[in-house]
């Protein structure tokens, strides 16, 4: 059997304590942390397996690719490949589905939590001083409420949006699920009943025609005044210039969001106006990169590679 290369595209965004050693199995690794539009065009090119997590791999890229047989894209969502044209050229495109489900979930909940309980306000008010100085015992402002009793709204409802829900009913909390296609067991209503009746609504969607700007002005409109909003999904699902008006005119209670339009936003974005505000908690697009997760994500990217040199179809997205 001719020795495969297997090209490491943008390692830097798997994290610096990932060891790639795994992928040797496979043939010789070249691995690098970074690559241009311009270095994925020469990289690519050396390729017969492809890892990779954040490169945008469009028809013009891949026709440079003459020996490449597999991509495996360590993510969930492949938006960020042109997948028509690899199957049309006879390039096999894998993702690793349900990887990080419990570390999006967890994620999640640390965004809700953090800002229903204002928790950085009150670290703060420790940090600084403040309570050592206030001969006070403790402080009740501002006020916070329990998840308890309220309703949570999901929109996706797929595996993270399951696993959302569990933890959700385990505080105390009514699920109400936005889905394409109902299903029984759970409450499922329009996207607009969704927005009226939640105080906590977290969006688990893909990014596609459909889910494009779903979260809107309309909707924000909506929402009750003490709602927070969480995005894990992709930032595109919300209009973010709208949310944005939404947090500066007190529409919104809160926002938690992990995810953007553009990463990272650049300066002046309508994220990057409202970064410093009370009522926000923004994350660098980590809610799937846990320690574990990440591990689990590169084992299943080499079981991917292996399956396809063994004639298998193994989460195969072309």
């Amino acid at each position: 059997m001719e020795k495969l290369t297997v090209v490491v595209l943008d390692a830097s965004t798997l994290g610096e304590d990932l060891d790639l050693s795994p992928l040797q199995v496979l043939g010789e690794v070249k691995v690098y942390q970074t690559s241009t539009p311009e270095q994925i065009a020469v990289r690519i090119a050396e390729a017969d397996i492809l890892m990779q997590n954040k490169a945008k791999l469009t028809a013009d890229l891949l026709a440079k690719a003459k020996k490449l047989k597999v991509i495996c894209e360590a993510a969930t969502g492949f938006d960020n490949i042109d997948v028509a044209y690899c199957r049309e050229h006879g390039i096999a495109v894998t993702n690793v589905p349900g990887y990080s489900t419990q570390c999006v979930a967890q994620i999640t909940f640390t965004l809700a939590l953090s800002l229903i309980t204002h928790l950085p306000q009150y670290t703060q008010f420790v940090q600084s001083g403040e309570y050592t100085a206030s001969g006070v015992a403790n402080r009740l402002s501002p006020a916070f409420c329990e998840l308890y009793g309220k309703t949570w709204g999901i929109v996706g409802y797929g595996n993270i949006g399951k696993q959302v829900g569990k933890i959700a009913q385990a505080f105390g909390c009514n699920v109400i699920v936005h889905k394409r296609t109902p299903e029984e067991g759970v409450r499922c209503v329009d996207i607009d009943t969704l927005c009226r009746e939640s105080d906590i609504i977290s969006l688990h969607t893909p990014l596609n025609d459909g889910t494009r700007g779903l979260i809107g002005k309309a909707q924000l409109d909506m929402m009750k005044k003490n709602a927070i909003l969480v995005n894990v999904a992709r930032g595109a699902v919300t209009d973010e210039e709208a949310v944005a008006q939404a947090l500066l005119s007190g529409k919104l209670a809160g926002f938690g969001c992990d995810v953007y339009s553009t990463e990272p936003f650049p300066q002046g974005h309508s994220i990057d106006r409202i970064k410093d505000l009370p009522n926000v908690c923004l994350t660098p697009h980590i809610a799937w990169g846990g320690y574990e997760t990440r591990v689990r994500l590169l084992n299943e990217m080499t079981e991917n590679a292996k399956a396809f040199f063994s004639g298998e179809r193994r989460n195969r997205v072309d």
